[in-house]
């Protein structure tokens, strides 16, 4: 199947920035869409970023985080980054890395372990 691991994660203070990163690897033969979630403490796991698989396919991202927040894809790997910049208290949350099934597979959407994103002063 396949195995997400995400890292970057940390503490960091209002108005700065961080970059975190995740690597899909296991049984894949092609692009895979990527993206990202997140969720805070007594909230719902909200939608950050998604890239999708096709070459010509443009990025989503919630409300929240346009304009301060980019996803991006390391050529044809199966890796992406998240550039978060101008990053307040409400973006702290545990991020995961986040992988949809594949059409016509039995498997189920995969996940990563997450990665604790903490703004404070």
């Amino acid at each position: 199947q396949v195995q997400l691991v995400e890292s970057g994660g940390g503490l960091v203070q209002p108005g700065g920035s961080l970059r975190l990163s995740c690597a899909a690897s296991g049984s894949i033969f092609s692009i895979l869409t990527m993206g990202w979630y997140r969720q805070a403490p007594g909230k719902q796991r909200e939608l950050v970023a998604i890239i999708p698989s096709a070459s010509d396919g443009t990025p989503s991202y919630g409300d929240s985080v346009k304009g301060r927040f980019t996803i991006s894809r390391d050529g044809t790997k199966n890796t992406i980054d998240l550039q978060m910049n101008n990053l307040q208290p409400e973006d702290t949350a545990v991020y995961y890395c986040y992988v949809p099934r594949r059409r016509g597979r039995s498997e189920p959407n995969y996940w990563g372990q997450g990665t604790q994103v903490t703004v404070s002063a």
